[in-house]
């Protein structure tokens, strides 16, 4: 699988190569990503232009665009400067304007000569009783009238290329479209009805109506397949590659697993029992597990992650957990701490700031296996840990963790186990297309006892309502959370907004009550700030949203979000999580600015009716789309030009089952329809996939 196929070599030529495109139309092009013709097959165009030939324009209902013959009559030049150039002309049975702003005479007189006949296409508005035809889109002589296709594409443009220019260039390139083999199940063709690749791509650029340029007509669902299943052929290929890395079999005995169960005050969920079978038997296994963990704000991941750690050890083994930042890993510490005590563990943290001999001590007892279960930051991946047996490693909030880490993980343990947990939840489409590499358990059932949260929609004029209910809940001794907007990208506004904010409640509540935690503070101050909270020294945090994650105070029973509006739905469901954790009532209050967009207002309404983070992340989906929701730039998520995550969820799920199927049957991709998927692989760019293939 050297290099490219030679039938794909003209759709990755130069661009210059296509009729009508020049250096600088190449250049310009570069910027909605196309840079070989392969990229124009696949840059679509959205809407289609009606320029079937008509006798005459009476009657049309206008304004419309339309395409008739005529004869040109009368010029009239502008009277001032800036003035209209307008041109009398007449179909078969009425007259008309042409109109043209800003135009030298010279040109029009030649290209549209009195008593010529020529065939017009553009749009026709009434103006003043008189029909006009502003800049014609189209103006030939009758013999070429052809040109002009019955059904335009309009094709999604950047500054300096004209449609015209794209329809030239898109039909040389189709001109050059390679008979290829079909690479998507026979069956699974013949079930759906799709048409084939070349007639599928033949088809999105030549839309005859508006039907044709949807989401859901046959070619266009058909491409999208193309790029979700070359897509999961490339995770499952990774898949393959993670999972033949030799496993160890981790066999759990089940005796340190049933002292925690036994001294818990109540019993998991049926979710979190399902989900400790489901990694127990995957650790059991001779292959590496691959595993995510995904649960709601408060489901109990930390039960189903001890447990998990347990079969580890009692396997003889050892266990990490890594968290994204110290507060986070301190907090895993604590949340264990206790279960550990009851299994009889040796738990141990380690972070950064370990140093000097201290540090060398855990290390030594960490290659000792004195240490059962490791907490860290990225601190556990410094070249001098060494684990005695690892072989489980779990990795707490993926977003700030790529594949590349959890390999790197995996590297310390030469087989260790992966469990990923992740607080987001993620519409299952999304799940797929993001961790389609792994297997996915999810915990979606809240363990009993906890109390559901009381969601308020209030405006900003109520500020001083608001700090009379927070000043009533401190005299309670009960704590808040306050969270300022980012207000735009700029630091510097955010650091005014949460300062002035704190300024403002400290002068309300006394000195000392308030804390402020913000992106700017060094990170000793920023834990400073947070371990005042957690001890109850402070009664309010105000923050920015940096403490969306994973801080735990159970003391914390108001959460103040201002400007809620302008927050992401899954962001605020994430803040909302941080109150109601301990036997008290809990609030949470959604300040926003009035006016209120209504996207804005169909977000707060939907946090208010429900606590549901699957049915919060839906809606987000639907209303934000794929990229928004996990910020493209970190997310992982391929940039799919086709394909619509948000409604064709259903695609995503069958093209993973289709490219896991065909590398069982097939795992060389030497068969027929293999040989069709590894040229799918080429034409999609799926580099990776490809090297995957080569060394796999």
């Amino acid at each position: 699988m050297s290099g490219r196929p030679e039938q794909l070599f003209p759709l990755f030529a130069g661009l210059e190569t296509l009729e009508g495109v020049g250096p600088k139309t190449a250049q310009l092009l570069a910027h909605l990503d196309v840079e070989t013709p392969r990229d124009l097959l696949f840059l679509l165009p959205y809407a289609v232009v009606d320029r079937r030939r008509r006798t005459t324009i009476a009657g049309a209902d206008l304004p419309a665009t339309l395409t008739v013959e005529i004869t040109v009559g009368v010029h009239r030049p502008p009277r001032g400067r800036g003035g209209a150039y307008r041109i009398f002309v007449e179909d078969a049975q009425t007259d008309f304007q042409l109109v043209f702003f800003h135009s030298r005479g010279d040109y029009l007189k030649k290209v549209l000569p009195e008593g010529a006949r020529r065939v017009v296409s553009g749009k026709v508005e009434l103006f003043d009783g008189m029909a006009n035809m502003v800049h014609p889109d189209h103006i030939l002589p009758v013999s070429d009238a052809d040109e002009i296709p019955e059904f335009e594409p309009v094709y999604p443009l950047t500054q300096g290329v004209t449609q015209k220019t794209a329809y030239k260039a898109a039909q040389s390139t189709l001109a050059r479209i390679p008979e290829l083999s079909e690479w998507i199940d026979p069956a699974l063709v013949r079930r759906e009805s799709w048409p084939d690749w070349q007639t599928a791509i033949r088809d999105a650029h030549a839309p005859h109506g508006l039907e044709d340029v949807t989401p859901t007509a046959p070619a266009r669902v058909r491409l999208a397949y193309d790029e979700l299943f070359a897509h999961q052929l490339t995770l499952a290929l990774a898949r393959r590659r993670e999972r033949k890395a030799r496993g160890i079999s981790s066999v759990g005995t089940g005796n340190l697993q049933s002292k925690v169960l036994d001294s818990l005050p109540y019993r998991p969920t049926d979710a979190q029992a399902r989900a400790i079978e489901e990694i127990a038997a995957d650790m059991a296994g001779p292959e590496r597990m691959n595993r995510l963990l995904q649960g709601d704000v408060g489901a109990g991941k930390t039960l189903v992650a001890f447990m998990a750690l347990l079969v580890a050890v009692e396997a003889g083994g050892q266990g990490v957990m890594m968290a994204p930042t110290e507060i986070l890993a301190r907090q895993h510490l604590e949340g264990l701490q206790p279960l550990a005590e009851e299994a009889g563990v040796v738990l141990e943290l380690l972070t950064g700031r370990d140093k000097g001999g201290e540090r060398q001590a855990k290390l030594d007892a960490l290659s000792r296996g004195d240490i059962q279960i490791l907490v860290g930051t990225h601190a556990v991946f410094q070249s001098d840990v060494a684990f005695h047996d690892l072989r489980l490693a779990i990795v707490d909030e993926q977003h700030r963790f790529g594949v590349r880490q959890r390999m790197e993980l995996a590297e310390k343990g030469v087989g260790a186990d992966v469990l990923v947990m992740t607080a987001t939840p993620i519409p299952r489409s999304l799940a797929l297309a993001q961790y389609g590499d792994m297997d996915v358990s999810v915990l979606d059932e809240k363990p009993p006892g906890r109390k559901p949260i009381r969601t308020a929609i209030v405006s900003t004029d109520r500020l001083d309502e608001v700090i009379g209910h927070l000043r009533r809940a401190i005299s309670d001794g009960r704590q808040c959370y306050w969270v300022c907007p980012l207000v735009d990208e700029s630091e510097v506004s955010d650091l005014i907004a949460a300062e002035e904010r704190f300024k403002r409640l400290r002068a309300v509540l006394g000195e000392g009550v308030v804390g402020l935690v913000h992106g700017q503070m060094p990170p000793g101050d920023k834990d400073a700030a947070m371990a005042g909270f957690q001890s109850g020294k402070t009664k309010v945090l105000v923050a920015t949203t940096v403490i969306e994650v994973g801080v735990n105070v159970p003391n914390a029973t108001i959460m103040v979000i201002e400007r809620a509006e302008i927050f992401g739905l899954a962001q605020l469901h994430q803040l909302r999580g941080r109150v109601g954790r301990g036997d008290a009532e809990s609030t949470c209050l959604l300040m926003y600015q009035a006016p209120l967009t209504e996207g804005g207002r169909r977000r707060l309404e939907v946090l208010r009716e429900t606590e549901d983070g699957f049915r919060i992340a839906e809606t987000d989906l639907q209303m934000r789309g794929a990229g928004d929701l996990i910020g493209t730039a970190q997310s992982g998520l391929p940039k799919f030009r086709i394909a619509d995550l948000e409604r064709q969820s259903a695609l995503m799920a069958l093209a993973q089952s289709d490219a896991r199927a065909l590398l069982a049957a097939d795992p060389d991709l030497a068969g027929a329809r293999g040989k069709a998927a590894r040229m799918l692989l080429w034409l999609m760019k799926q580099d990776q996939a490809i090297r995957l293939i080569s060394v796999g």
